[in-house]
């Protein structure tokens, strides 16, 4: 099994200052390659506090330089906000400088305020993103391309810093429907997926899909890689577990209103933490969530393997204003103790999914 952290860099709060909470995000990073995790992934959002990273590729190449092993994702470049031809160049360099650690997530975004900021209709996403997919791959696997669609035009054209990974890196889509599942299957790249702060009922629910979504491609749900989103935390301190998981709800609160359009900004920049009636309460989220004593996330993640069957579980780590100090003693937690008991616990894994001959 895989693990890696999913580091957002959200701002709660004006008591955290934009720089710091970007060293902070840096600093998880490193600690995660310390503790054996696989993989750090880099969110992508803009112009308010709901993150604050706006290129994960910059993020990539920042870390390529502090760090040597853990390879760098990101999840997601939001495909929609981009000139597809800029990207492949940005993408060769970022896998360039990191030596070949790249792991690319892309994904349609979803959140009006940003996509009005650009200039680009939200509506339009799903169809701009499939086109710019369509893109990428072709620009990523061919020496010279050219394009002629809806979105995009270009004449041929050659991208002169080319990915060090060939036929490319490895490409995971942000999937939340069976018809993003499928365009992956169909096209042989991996799955980016969560159950946001649900239980085992809608990890069913999502496996029934995802295996559905790989037959209609004429697929198994096991042909391509899958990795979960998870907020997870062990701890027998209940003010750290309360934390954390009051983050995690501040974090959602947001995500929900950015995604219904119906943001609060008293300044235009900080988005305000508006409860809702559909909240999950402290008590149900530790009930859903692999979050409490190290034996009980164990327990918990190993029981989400046997229904979800995931390749790669990603912890995230960096929600709101959660203390940085006591965090980093959490990925240290992972690598010593967790990590190794799970991965001793489900024994021999399948082989890696060689995604280039499923095209």
């Amino acid at each position: 099994m895989e693990f890696g952290t999913f580091i957002l860099a959200a701002q709660r709060g004006y008591h955290q200052a934009s720089d710091q909470v970007i060293r902070n995000s840096i600093e998880q990073a490193r600690a995660s390659e310390s503790a054996g995790f696989d993989v750090a992934w880099f969110a992508e959002h803009h112009f308010n506090n709901y993150s604050l990273v706006p290129s994960p590729l910059m993020m990539v190449s920042a870390l390529s330089g502090v760090t040597s092993t853990i390879r760098l994702g990101t999840a997601v470049c939001v495909l929609p906000l981009y000139q597809p031809q800029r990207l492949l160049s940005e993408i060769g360099f970022a896998d360039v400088v990191s030596n070949g650690r790249l792991e690319l997530g892309v994904g349609s975004g979803y959140q009006q305020f940003e996509f009005d900021r650009f200039g680009v209709n939200v509506d339009d996403a799903p169809k701009v993103f499939s086109e710019y997919l369509d893109i990428i791959q072709k620009g990523l696997k061919q020496k010279i391309f050219e394009h002629e669609g809806t979105y995009a035009r270009i004449p041929p054209t050659a991208i002169s810093v080319r990915a060090v990974q060939q036929p490319a890196p490895p490409i995971w889509i942000a999937a939340g429907s069976s018809r993003s599942m499928g365009r992956a299957y169909r096209d042989g790249l991996n799955l980016f997926v969560t159950a946001l702060h649900r239980g085992l009922d809608v990890m069913a629910d999502l496996r029934r899909t995802i295996e559905e979504a790989a037959a209609a491609e004429g697929r198994k749900a096991s042909d391509a890689k899958i990795s979960i989103l998870r907020c997870c935390y062990a701890s027998d301190d209940r003010r750290e577990i309360e934390s954390y998981l009051d983050n995690a709800r501040f974090q959602r609160r947001l995500s929900e209103a950015l995604h219904q359009r119906r943001q609060q900004s008293a300044d235009g920049y900080m988005l305000q933490e508006t409860p809702r009636d559909t909240d999950l309460t402290f008590e149900t989220m530790e009930k859903n969530l692999p979050v409490g004593s190290v034996n009980r996330v164990i327990d918990r993640l190993l029981e989400e393997i046997e229904v979800l069957k995931p390749d790669q579980i990603a912890v995230q780590t960096q929600l709101g204003d959660f203390d940085q100090r006591t965090m980093m003693k959490q990925i240290d937690l992972w690598g010593e103790r967790i990590i190794p008991d799970v991965n001793k616990a489900l024994g021999p894994q399948r082989e890696p999914v060689a995604m280039e001959a499923l095209g």
